[in-house]
């Protein structure tokens, strides 16, 4: 038997890339699932990948497992209750979200447009509200109700979230949101049996394949970068193994994971009395040059 078996989960995104390495990997290890994908391209582009979440549960049932497709909008409200309806109707439950619906409107900060911002912000952060918000509700009625849960949410955070990418400010800031949300969720919903954890890959997907990011794998070695690779650690954060485990956001490139330590303070100055403006360039100076180094942001000099 899998880890995952009995399990019902939604996963957003998941006709391609890591979302499909996600389906796959929690299908192998018997978890039942709701197939979400809107089929628009690296970009958001319309109906460039249309049946994408039909595909994939068509690869799941052939293997076996059992699974529903779903095209909705991630970012729209009543889709989400629709994603959670279509785990209850077919299914009798639900156990988990998988949010990892998103595209990238890579810009540098002074020529984005406010649309091209709302539109990343939007799938990204709404995305990771509505499904979710809708499954909270479904798990807070049933704890009231007497009947015991044992939930997961799963986010998708990123690097480019948590130490920022040059050229991605919308992408970078939802997914700090998103890796806040995490924190926040956590804390909330334990008491009513829901834990809530974020990753932030390293995975070669459509939307690092923009020449960007050097993904190429060695001849003959372990393909580091392949989407596949985050798909067991979902599968554990999914299981009931992974009960107590919340408030984190993991980290996992090929067979490396670690988790980040977020922001910390560093040593402070107490001068025990209000400060003159005069005054702070040393001690503020000497707080960044004792500080420890932060990870740099991604594409700069």
């Amino acid at each position: 038997m899998g880890i995952c078996e009995g399990r019902v989960a939604i996963v957003t995104g998941a006709g391609n890339g890591l979302g499909k390495a996600y389906a796959l990997g929690l299908a192998a290890e018997g978890c039942k699932l709701v197939i979400n994908d809107l089929g628009v391209g690296t970009h958001g582009e319309a109906g460039l990948t249309k049946g994408a979440a039909e595909q994939v549960v068509d690869e799941i049932r052939a293997m076996g497992g059992e699974a529903v497709a779903n095209s909705d909008d991630v970012a729209d409200w009543d889709a989400g209750k629709r994603m959670v309806d279509a785990a209850l109707d077919n299914f009798g439950r639900l156990d988990a979200v998988v949010n990892n619906a998103g595209f990238v409107r890579d810009r540098m900060f002074f020529t984005c447009s406010p649309e091209e911002w709302d539109a990343v912000i939007r799938v990204h952060l709404r995305g990771h509200f509505c499904t979710t918000r809708h499954a909270t509700e479904y798990w807070r009625a049933q704890a009231k109700a007497g009947h015991p849960v044992d939930a997961r949410i799963v986010n998708t955070t990123s690097g480019a979230g948590l130490q920022g990418s040059v050229g991605q400010s919308a992408y970078s800031a939802a997914k700090g949101g998103i890796a806040a949300l995490t924190l926040v969720q956590a804390a909330e919903l334990a008491r009513l049996g829901v834990t809530a954890n974020a990753l932030a890959p390293n995975a070669r997907t459509r939307m690092t394949d923009t020449g960007a990011f050097d993904m190429a794998v060695e001849d003959g070695g372990f393909d580091v970068f392949a989407p596949e690779n985050m798909a067991p650690l979902v599968a554990y954060l999914v299981s009931e193994q992974s009960q107590g485990v919340t408030g984190q956001v993991f980290e996992l490139k090929g067979g490396t994971i670690f988790l980040s330590q977020g922001w910390t303070d560093s040593p402070a100055h107490d001068k025990g009395a209000r400060f003159d403006a005069r005054e702070l360039d040393i001690i503020v100076r000497k707080l960044v040059a004792t500080r420890e180094p932060a990870k740099p942001v991604y594409g700069a000099a």
